[in-house]
């Protein structure tokens, strides 16, 4: 066996890729990862390096139906049990990949965990360590559940048991292991934090510009700045992977340049829209799945993209062909002719709507493959925008269960209509849909109007989806502050009005027609979206 190789060393063996599909939770699954990459051409698809979703480190290594789930490398009965266990690649045919990790399809990939126990962390790893490029433990999960559990986040104040966590990883398992965190409450302490991570072991870091806390309506902005200061202060030689405020595509680079991290991972911008890590086509390029608008403004059509992920599903999950297609809708193309409905004859009764097998297994066993079971959660992410106005389809979606193939062609169909009239409505008036330019937007550093201009789309276009910012939810009572919170905020007042400041910015005299007044300045380096 080849050397290990660690740190920057092993980032370049696997291509230095500058695109990263972060791990979610149930939403970052093999047939997902397929689509993420497929709007980039075949032979750049492996410039996207793609994370699992979060693995339960002791739930996957006692329990095989947990493992069969979610993790599919290779077809049914190829790799024994045993084989697997002992991280043994041992005698196998290229036809027996199937799906996670697959070479010719999902690589690289990151498969990441959460975990307490350094002993079940490490029986974890080795399950999948033949499968996959590198294991990443999860520090960053905020939520309630893994307060619970004791991992994620909610291992950030225990820096002995992180430090066993990875280093058993990096002194036991034969590919690197790696590490995602949440910046701390202040910059040495951050620092230090990421010190630690990387002195046990971890060859690459991905480093969330949020803190803990902020999650739900009080997630507000990523930190750049933050992993800025990580980038200048910790060794040249240290890969660092940014995430957060990363709304569309030309945000990549945006943060690249802020940051100066080596990557840049993607996680609630992908599920509203997929293509977010491929550039856009040309102009006069865009086909039948992308829409340009006469402004410019663009995206893949929904229809679009639900016929990609579909199609996936039954070519790698199900190993069947996908159904016949006619091509997607374009308001050029001409009014086919109206053709008659065949009518049965007299003497004979209708004929009964077969049932697919995929109807009959739904009844008689429920469906537990990971790949079936976030189709519908990926459909109420992506479709965000046209089921608020179509509500027909948000209701079929509702009904949808996992495996129902049949059912969630039917969504399909009505997507298809849903954007045909959206379409033939932009012709007839196109200030219907088209946004006020990104040139022409005012911008408010204090609000999420900003970036809602940015991205807004027509409805059957895949947009990202702003939250507004805490303060904003404030005002619309979407949180609600403690006692001790409103204190505070009332104390920091005070204070600024004493020190002529106001929190994010600093109050100037500004000279406006000869006349002096009030003006707030933004800080500087905020980042808005």
């Amino acid at each position: 066996m080849a050397p290990r190789l660690h740190g920057r060393a092993f980032y370049e063996s696997i291509g230095s890729p500058k695109l990263v599909l972060a791990p979610m939770v149930d939403q970052s699954e093999f047939a997902w990862r397929l689509l993420t990459r497929s709007f980039l051409p075949a032979e750049l698809r492996t410039s996207i390096l793609a994370y699992s979703p979060m693995l339960h480190a002791k739930i996957f290594s006692q329990n095989p139906k947990y493992r069969e789930d979610h993790f599919r490398p290779r077809k049914a009965a190829a790799a024994p049990e045993k084989a697997r266990a002992e991280g043994a690649e041992a005698d196998f045919s290229p036809n027996d990949w199937h799906l996670d990790g697959n070479p010719s399809l999902d690589r690289p990939l990151f498969m990441q965990f959460c975990a307490n126990d350094p002993a079940l962390f490490l029986e974890a790893a080795k399950h999948v360590q033949p499968y996959c490029d590198a294991v990443d433990l999860n520090l960053g999960c905020p939520q309630g559940i893994a307060k619970k559990g004791r991992y994620g986040a909610f291992l950030q104040e225990d820096w002995d048991l992180i430090s066993k966590l990875i280093n058993a990883l990096h002194r036991e398992l034969d590919i690197p292991v790696t590490a995602k965190f949440r910046i701390q409450e202040t910059r040495e302490k951050t620092l230090e934090y990421a010190k630690m991570i990387l002195s046990a072991g971890a060859s690459i870091i991905t480093v969330h510009g949020r803190r803990r806390e902020q999650k739900g309506h009080n997630t507000g902005l990523a930190d750049w700045e933050m992993i800025k200061f990580l980038r200048d202060e910790l060794p040249k030689e240290t890969v660092i992977f940014a995430n957060g405020n990363i709304l569309q595509h030309g945000d990549i680079q945006k943060c690249l340049d802020a940051t100066g991290a080596d990557g840049v991972m993607s996680a609630e911008g992908n599920l509203y829209d997929p293509a977010i890590l491929a550039p856009p086509p040309p102009v006069g390029e865009e086909g039948r799945e992308y829409w340009r608008g006469k402004n410019g403004l663009g995206g893949y059509r929904m229809d679009a993209v639900l016929r990609r992920y579909l199609d996936i599903l039954y070519l790698h999950v199900l190993e069947q062909s996908p159904p016949d297609r006619q091509p997607l809708f374009l308001a050029s193309d001409p009014e086919p002719a109206p053709t008659p409905e065949p009518t049965p004859p007299a003497d004979e009764p209708p004929a009964k709507r077969q049932k697919l097998d995929s109807e009959l297994k739904r009844k008689d066993k429920k469906v537990t493959d990971t790949n079936f079971t976030a189709m519908q959660a990926h459909l109420f992410h992506l479709l965000r925008a046209l089921i608020s106005k179509h509500t027909n389809v948000r209701d079929a979606l509702a009904r949808s269960r996992a495996g129902d193939i049949p059912a969630y062609e039917n969504v399909l169909s009505l997507v298809e209509a849903a954007t045909k009239e959206g379409l033939l409505e932009y012709e007839r008036d196109p200030s219907l849909y088209e946004p006020e330019s990104e040139a022409h937007a005012a911008v408010d550093w204090q609000s999420s109007d900003a970036a809602v201009r940015r991205c807004k789309r027509p409805y059957w276009v895949c947009q990202s989806h702003v939250r507004p910012l805490p303060e904003e939810a404030v005002l619309k009572g979407s949180i609600q502050l403690s006692k001790k919170e409103l204190a505070r905020r009332q104390r920091e007042e005070e204070e600024s009005k004493a020190a002529r400041l106001v929190p994010e910015g600093a109050v100037e005299e500004v000279a406006t027609n000869g006349v002096e007044k009030a003006e707030e300045i933004p800080r500087e380096g905020m980042v808005c979206g």
